[in-house]
C-alpha cells in the first residue's frame, strides 16, 4: 500500500529512459563524429578549400578596388578577378626572372653545404676550428667536443626530421595547384554563399546568430591573413638586408626562407631563426651579432608588429595556441602548425557567439514562461 501511495504522489515521478533532449544530445554526438571522421578521411581536400579562402580574403581588397575603377572590368567581378590574376602573375614573373637566378644559386650551395657541416659536426672538426678563430682555450674546446659527441644522435635526429618535414610540404604542395581556381570562386560568389547559407535557417534568431557569427570569422580571418603576409613581407625584407649588412653568407637564401616560415605560427620563426644561428655558427659569420639581430627583430614583430596589424582578431591564451600548434603538428605536420590558429580562434568565437545565443534563447523562455501560464 504505501509503495503504491508513493508512487501515486506528486513528488514521486518517473523519469522516462528516452526524451527529446537525450535524442538532441546523441543526434549532436554521433553529427560531430561524423564530421571528424570525413575530416580525417579528406583533410587534403579541405586544406585547399582553406588555402583558397585565406587567398582569397588576400585579394579581395585588390579585386574590389579594381571592379571599381579599372574600365576592363566594366563592374563585372569576375574580369576584375581575371585581371588582378594577370597582374600577379606578370608580377610572379618578373621576381623570378630578376631574383631567382640568384636565390637558386644560393639554395644549391646551401644545400650542398649541409651534409658537410653534419660531417664536420659530428667528428668535432667544426669546434677545433672555431676555437682556433675565437681563440679558444683548450678546456672550452673540449667540454665542447664532449657535449657535441654526447648529442650527436638528438642532432641528427633533429635534421633529419627537419629534412622530412620538407619533403612532406614539396609532396603536398601538389594540392596548392588548385588553390587559385578555388580562390576564384570564392571571390566572385563568397558573397552569395553566406547570404545561401543564411537563408537556409528558419528562425529569425538563428539567422541573426550565423549572420553575426560569420562576420566575426570574416574581420577574423581577414586581418589575420593580410597580418602573416605583412609580416612575412617585412622579415623577409629585415633578414636579406640585415644579413647582407652582417656579411652572413647565403643571405639571400635565408631572407626568403625565413619569410616564408613566418607564415607558421611560433615553430615557423623558431625553426627560421635556428637555421641562420646554425649557418652563422658553421661559416664563422658574427653568430653573437646575428643572435642579437634575430633577438631584436623578435621583439618588434611580436610586441609592436604584431599587435598593429591583427588587433583583437585573434585573441587566444598562449597556452591555446601551444596546443592548437601541437594538435595541428600531430593531424597534419607543417600544414596543421599553419592553420592550427587561425582554426583555434574560429572555434573560440563559435563558443563566444553560442554562449551569447543560448543566453538569450533562455532569458526570452523564462519572460514568455509567465503569458503562457496566464493564457492557460
Amino acid at each position: 500500500m504505501r509503495t503504491e501511495e508513493a508512487a501515486d504522489s506528486p513528488s514521486f515521478k518517473k523519469v522516462p529512459v528516452w526524451d527529446t533532449q537525450t535524442a538532441r544530445v546523441l543526434s549532436t554526438i554521433i553529427i560531430f563524429i561524423a564530421v571528424a571522421a570525413f575530416c580525417y578521411g579528406a583533410w587534403k581536400v579541405l586544406v585547399a578549400f582553406l588555402f583558397a579562402i585565406f587567398l582569397a580574403y588576400l585579394l579581395a581588397p585588390l579585386v574590389s578596388f579594381v571592379e571599381r575603377n579599372s574600365r576592363l572590368s566594366a563592374g563585372s567581378r569576375s574580369r576584375a578577378i581575371a585581371q588582378v590574376y594577370v597582374g600577379l602573375g606578370i608580377i610572379l614573373t618578373i621576381l623570378i626572372l630578376v631574383a631567382g637566378p640568384k636565390l637558386e644559386t644560393e639554395g644549391r650551395r646551401l644545400i650542398s653545404a649541409i651534409p658537410g657541416w653534419l660531417g664536420q659536426l659530428s667528428s668535432g672538426k667544426i669546434i677545433s676550428r672555431i676555437g682556433i678563430v675565437r681563440g679558444w682555450s683548450d678546456a672550452t674546446e673540449e667540454h665542447l667536443q664532449h657535449w657535441i659527441a654526447e648529442h650527436q644522435n638528438e642532432i641528427l635526429q633533429w635534421a633529419e626530421r627537419l629534412g622530412n618535414y620538407a619533403a612532406q610540404l614539396v609532396v603536398n604542395s601538389v594540392w596548392l595547384i588548385i588553390v587559385p581556381i578555388l580562390a576564384f570562386f570564392f571571390l566572385r560568389d563568397g558573397g552569395s554563399f553566406a547570404a545561401s547559407l543564411i537563408e537556409v535557417l528558419d528562425r529569425r534568431r538563428q539567422r541573426l546568430f550565423l549572420s553575426a557569427l560569420l562576420d566575426d570569422l570574416d574581420t577574423m580571418l581577414a586581418r589575420y591573413i593580410r597580418a602573416q603576409l605583412i609580416l612575412a613581407a617585412l622579415t623577409m625584407v629585415a633578414f636579406t638586408l640585415g644579413l647582407t649588412l652582417l656579411r652572413l653568407p647565403y643571405s639571400i637564401a635565408l631572407g626568403v626562407a625565413g619569410g616564408v616560415l613566418e607564415f607558421i605560427p611560433m615553430v615557423g620563426p623558431l625553426a627560421g631563426a635556428t637555421v641562420i644561428l646554425a649557418v652563422a655558427f658553421f661559416t664563422d659569420s658574427h653568430f653573437f651579432a646575428a643572435a642579437v639581430f634575430l633577438a631584436v627583430w623578435r621583439i618588434i614583430q611580436d610586441y609592436v608588429a604584431s599587435p598593429r596589424l591583427m588587433g583583437k582578431s585573434v585573441e587566444l591564451h598562449p597556452l591555446a595556441a601551444l596546443f592548437a600548434i601541437l594538435a595541428g603538428a600531430e593531424v597534419a605536420g607543417v600544414i596543421g602548425v599553419y592553420l592550427s590558429i587561425p582554426i583555434a580562434a574560429t572555434l573560440r568565437i563559435f563558443w563566444r557567439r553560442w554562449r551569447s545565443y543560448s543566453a538569450v534563447a533562455a532569458t526570452s523562455v523564462n519572460l514568455d514562461a509567465p503569458a503562457r501560464r496566464r493564457m492557460g
